[in-house]
Protein backbone atom coordinates (compact mmCIF):
# COMPACT_ATOMS: atom_id res chain seq x y z
CA UNK A 1 0.00 0.00 0.00
CA UNK A 2 1.31 3.43 -0.91
CA UNK A 3 1.70 5.94 1.91
CA UNK A 4 1.14 9.65 2.19
CA UNK A 5 4.23 11.86 2.27
CA UNK A 6 4.55 14.75 4.73
CA UNK A 7 5.74 17.93 3.05
CA UNK A 8 5.30 20.43 5.90
CA UNK A 9 4.61 20.37 9.64
CA UNK A 10 3.29 23.30 11.64
CA UNK A 11 3.32 23.29 15.46
CA UNK A 12 -0.02 24.54 16.74
CA UNK A 13 0.15 23.84 20.48
CA UNK A 14 2.61 22.40 23.00
CA UNK A 15 1.18 21.37 26.36
CA UNK A 16 1.94 19.33 29.45
CA UNK A 17 0.15 16.19 28.23
CA UNK A 18 -0.21 16.63 24.48
CA UNK A 19 1.13 18.57 21.53
CA UNK A 20 -0.83 19.39 18.39
CA UNK A 21 0.58 19.73 14.90
CA UNK A 22 -0.84 20.24 11.42
CA UNK A 23 0.81 18.18 8.69
CA UNK A 24 0.51 19.02 5.01
CA UNK A 25 0.69 15.75 3.11
CA UNK A 26 0.69 14.45 -0.43
CA UNK A 27 -1.57 11.45 -0.95
CA UNK A 28 -0.80 8.69 -3.42
CA UNK A 29 -1.80 10.14 -6.76
CA UNK A 30 -0.53 13.63 -5.92
CA UNK A 31 -3.48 15.24 -4.11
CA UNK A 32 -2.44 17.56 -1.24
CA UNK A 33 -4.35 17.79 2.04
CA UNK A 34 -3.82 18.39 5.76
CA UNK A 35 -4.03 16.26 8.89
CA UNK A 36 -4.15 17.43 12.48
CA UNK A 37 -2.13 15.16 14.75
CA UNK A 38 -2.22 14.95 18.55
CA UNK A 39 1.20 13.90 19.81
CA UNK A 40 1.13 11.89 23.04
CA UNK A 41 3.82 9.77 24.67
CA UNK A 42 3.54 6.02 24.38
CA UNK A 43 1.81 4.39 27.33
CA UNK A 44 1.40 1.11 29.14
CA UNK A 45 -1.81 -0.65 30.16
CA UNK A 46 -1.78 -3.46 32.69
CA UNK A 47 -4.19 -6.29 33.40
CA UNK A 48 -3.28 -7.30 36.96
CA UNK A 49 -4.65 -10.64 38.14
CA UNK A 50 -4.21 -11.98 41.66
CA UNK A 51 -3.93 -15.61 42.82
CA UNK A 52 -7.74 -15.89 43.15
CA UNK A 53 -8.29 -14.78 39.52
CA UNK A 54 -9.47 -11.32 40.54
CA UNK A 55 -8.52 -8.35 38.38
CA UNK A 56 -7.38 -5.02 39.83
CA UNK A 57 -9.08 -2.00 38.27
CA UNK A 58 -9.05 1.67 39.10
CA UNK A 59 -12.01 4.01 39.15
CA UNK A 60 -10.97 7.57 38.43
CA UNK A 61 -12.59 10.78 37.31
CA UNK A 62 -11.82 11.62 33.67
CA UNK A 63 -12.36 15.27 32.83
CA UNK A 64 -12.90 14.76 29.07
CA UNK A 65 -15.59 12.12 29.77
CA UNK A 66 -17.08 14.17 32.60
CA UNK A 67 -17.37 11.17 34.90
CA UNK A 68 -15.48 8.48 36.80
CA UNK A 69 -14.51 5.48 34.67
CA UNK A 70 -13.60 1.94 35.68
CA UNK A 71 -10.33 1.06 33.92
CA UNK A 72 -7.30 -1.16 33.90
CA UNK A 73 -4.24 0.62 35.37
CA UNK A 74 -2.30 2.60 32.77
CA UNK A 75 0.02 5.52 32.32
CA UNK A 76 2.69 7.21 30.28
CA UNK A 77 6.19 5.94 29.67
CA UNK A 78 8.73 8.36 31.16
CA UNK A 79 11.68 9.50 29.01
CA UNK A 80 14.38 6.81 29.00
CA UNK A 81 12.07 4.27 30.65
CA UNK A 82 11.43 0.84 29.14
CA UNK A 83 7.76 -0.17 28.78
CA UNK A 84 8.21 -3.06 31.26
CA UNK A 85 9.62 -0.72 33.91
CA UNK A 86 6.81 1.74 33.27
CA UNK A 87 4.19 -1.00 33.66
CA UNK A 88 5.62 -2.09 37.01
CA UNK A 89 5.82 1.53 38.22
CA UNK A 90 2.29 2.43 37.08
CA UNK A 91 0.81 -0.72 38.60
CA UNK A 92 2.28 0.06 42.01
CA UNK A 93 1.48 3.79 41.84
CA UNK A 94 -2.14 3.23 40.90
CA UNK A 95 -3.04 0.06 42.81
CA UNK A 96 -0.45 -0.35 45.56
CA UNK A 97 0.53 -3.78 44.22
CA UNK A 98 3.77 -5.14 42.78
CA UNK A 99 3.99 -7.92 40.21
CA UNK A 100 6.63 -10.64 40.40
CA UNK A 101 5.67 -11.74 36.88
CA UNK A 102 5.04 -9.39 33.97
CA UNK A 103 4.55 -10.40 30.37
CA UNK A 104 3.79 -8.36 27.30
CA UNK A 105 0.60 -9.57 25.65
CA UNK A 106 0.30 -7.05 22.86
CA UNK A 107 0.04 -3.43 21.90
CA UNK A 108 -2.19 -1.08 19.95
CA UNK A 109 -2.74 2.53 18.90
CA UNK A 110 -5.42 4.26 20.98
CA UNK A 111 -6.82 6.45 18.15
CA UNK A 112 -4.59 6.22 15.07
CA UNK A 113 -6.78 8.53 13.02
CA UNK A 114 -5.49 11.56 14.92
CA UNK A 115 -3.17 10.52 17.78
CA UNK A 116 0.37 9.09 17.98
CA UNK A 117 -0.19 7.27 21.31
CA UNK A 118 0.75 3.57 21.29
CA UNK A 119 -0.17 1.40 24.28
CA UNK A 120 1.95 -1.55 25.35
CA UNK A 121 -0.31 -4.14 27.00
CA UNK A 122 0.96 -6.26 29.88
CA UNK A 123 -0.34 -9.08 32.07
CA UNK A 124 0.82 -8.77 35.68
CA UNK A 125 0.57 -11.76 38.02
CA UNK A 126 2.09 -13.03 41.26
CA UNK A 127 0.99 -9.83 42.98
CA UNK A 128 2.10 -8.64 46.41
CA UNK A 129 1.29 -5.56 48.44
CA UNK A 130 3.48 -2.55 47.61
CA UNK A 131 2.94 1.17 48.11
CA UNK A 132 0.37 3.41 46.46
CA UNK A 133 1.91 6.54 45.04
CA UNK A 134 -0.70 8.06 42.74
CA UNK A 135 0.06 11.64 41.74
CA UNK A 136 -1.72 14.28 43.83
CA UNK A 137 -3.71 15.46 40.80
CA UNK A 138 -5.28 12.01 40.29
CA UNK A 139 -8.06 10.70 42.50
CA UNK A 140 -8.61 6.99 42.11
CA UNK A 141 -10.14 4.04 43.89
CA UNK A 142 -8.82 0.49 43.49
CA UNK A 143 -11.55 -2.03 42.60
CA UNK A 144 -10.92 -5.78 42.81
CA UNK A 145 -13.40 -8.07 41.10
CA UNK A 146 -13.50 -11.56 39.63
CA UNK A 147 -12.02 -11.60 36.14
CA UNK A 148 -15.05 -13.53 34.89
CA UNK A 149 -17.18 -10.39 35.54
CA UNK A 150 -15.14 -8.20 33.18
CA UNK A 151 -17.08 -9.22 30.05
CA UNK A 152 -20.39 -8.44 31.78
CA UNK A 153 -19.10 -5.02 32.86
CA UNK A 154 -18.05 -4.27 29.29
CA UNK A 155 -21.43 -5.40 27.95
CA UNK A 156 -23.29 -3.25 30.50
CA UNK A 157 -21.16 -0.17 29.74
CA UNK A 158 -19.61 -0.03 33.23
CA UNK A 159 -16.21 -0.57 31.58
CA UNK A 160 -16.31 1.76 28.59
CA UNK A 161 -12.79 2.96 27.79
CA UNK A 162 -11.03 1.57 24.74
CA UNK A 163 -7.79 0.45 26.39
CA UNK A 164 -9.62 -1.63 29.00
CA UNK A 165 -11.94 -3.23 26.44
CA UNK A 166 -9.03 -3.97 24.08
CA UNK A 167 -6.94 -5.27 26.95
CA UNK A 168 -9.59 -7.69 28.18
CA UNK A 169 -10.34 -8.83 24.63
CA UNK A 170 -6.64 -9.56 24.05
CA UNK A 171 -6.41 -11.44 27.35
CA UNK A 172 -9.53 -13.53 26.68
CA UNK A 173 -8.29 -14.45 23.19
CA UNK A 174 -4.85 -15.25 24.57
CA UNK A 175 -6.37 -17.59 27.15
CA UNK A 176 -8.02 -19.38 24.21
CA UNK A 177 -4.63 -19.80 22.50
CA UNK A 178 -4.64 -16.80 20.16
CA UNK A 179 -2.34 -13.74 20.23
CA UNK A 180 -4.50 -10.99 18.67
CA UNK A 181 -2.27 -7.92 18.91
CA UNK A 182 1.24 -9.33 18.66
Amino acid sequence: MMQARTIETQRIYEGREVNLRRDKIVLPGGRKTTREVVEHVDCVAIIAIDAEDNVLLVRQFRQPAGKALLEIPAGGIEPGEEPEDSALRELEEETGYRAAKLERIGGFYSSPGFCTEFLHLFLATELSQGQTGAPEDEIMEVVRLPLREAAELIASGEICDAKSIAGFFALFLRRRGANPCG
